[in-house]
């Protein structure tokens, strides 16, 4: 088992080291003067030389890449001025005669805009993603489970087709389009009656109260982000379910005179969950890096809404940092999902 999870980690981290590679490389090539758009268009050229300089722009690509991949490693070499400047790293020996191997939180560099660390903007912003995507994916998976295994016990009812029917909508419609129709219909026309907003974040400002907690916000956009993996859970919870309950140990549980529930949920259920795992790890991973629109749509602040907003603004740092961030999360949700199948299944650990 230690084995199998050092490799899974090896696998992650070369997975990384190919997206910083790319991210490098593709905002590299960008026609845009970084220390330009640090200083603003009205500076003089010393200070831009200055910026320059202290961004490491004045060398050649391969060395400014050394550099960032420097920065953005948890273990990396700082001089004895840039040591006391980053707060929480220790000194582990010295390299050179200034230089020291210091264990560090990764530097994502600061925004150009703001001028804050970058690693901080995502920091606040990640519990508003966190929770969008956690509410989404319980819809998700409460609702799909639930309506996979109906439509299997059910099958070839009007049941069964109903909730194929919705799967397979849910499946075509896209997120952003979803989210338009959702924040009308619910969120305008009829407001008075849900009493939910087109817009709105997990926090709202009280004039009085100051940050007044508002899960009301959560819903609209939560729906939106649940709607398709709500489809795919359905499909696999179902095609899953009709394979499992097709078995002979099936058959040899009803025999011994299980009642029907504990037989579909403590042995049918259970072995057709593998699937139905793998496209909640995957879609949870997804919603966390790609609710980029339905942030923006119901104005939920969130990482998305923070990287569209630097887009818009060319804050090419945070936007860096958000896929560097997003491709983290990526990899460590892989990771416990394949650990998580191992314990399920320990023939897994034999194979991989």
């Amino acid at each position: 088992m230690l084995r199998f999870f050092f490799r899974k980690t090896g696998y992650g981290l070369l997975v990384l080291f190919g997206v910083v590679g790319v991210v490098f490389l593709l905002f590299n090539v960008l026609p845009a003067d970084p220390a330009r758009m640090t200083l603003g268009q009205r500076t003089d050229v010393a200070s831009l030389e200055n910026v320059r300089k202290e961004l490491h722009l004045d060398k050649p690509v391969g060395v400014q890449f050394l550099y960032y991949v420097n920065d953005l490693s948890p273990i990396g070499v700082l001089s004895g001025t840039e040591y006391k400047e980053t707060p929480g790293a220790l000194a582990l020996f010295p390299v050179g005669e200034a230089s020291d191997l210091v264990l560090k939180t990764p530097n994502l560099r600061r925004s150009y805009q703001s001028k804050k660390p970058v690693w901080e903007i995502l920091t606040e912003a990640l519990p508003g993603t966190l929770v969008l995507a956690l509410a989404a994916m319980i819809f998700a998976t409460v609702a799909g489970i639930g309506l996979g295994v109906l439509s299997a016990v059910k099958q070839n009812t009007w049941m069964d087709t109903g909730a194929v029917f919705a799967s397979v909508t849910g499946i075509s419609a896209p997120s952003f389009f979803a989210g338009i129709v959702l924040a009308y219909l619910f969120g305008f026309v009829l407001a008075d009656w849900t009493g939910l907003h087109m817009t709105g974040s997990l926090y709202d400002i009280d004039p009085f109260r100051g940050r007044v907690l508002n899960l009301g916000n959560l819903v609209l956009p939560a729906l939106t982000l649940g709607i398709r993996p709500l489809a795919i859970i359905v499909q696999l919870t179902r095609s899953a379910m009709l394979d499992v309950l097709n078995q002979d140990y099936i058959r040899t549980a009803y025999a011994k005179g299980l009642r029907r529930r504990a037989v579909l949920f403590g042995h049918a259920l259970r072995n057709a969950l593998n699937p139905v795992i793998t496209a909640i790890t995957g879609w949870f991973a997804e919603l966390l890096a790609g609710a980029f629109f339905v942030e923006y749509i119901f104005g939920w602040k969130g990482i998305g809404k923070v990287t569209v907003d630097a887009l818009e603004k060319f804050d090419f740092p945070v936007v860096m940092g958000a896929v560097l961030f997003t491709a983290g999360i990526f990899v460590i949700i892989n990771l416990l999902a394949d650990l998580l199948y191992s314990l399920i299944d320990p023939r897994i650990r034999l194979t991989n």
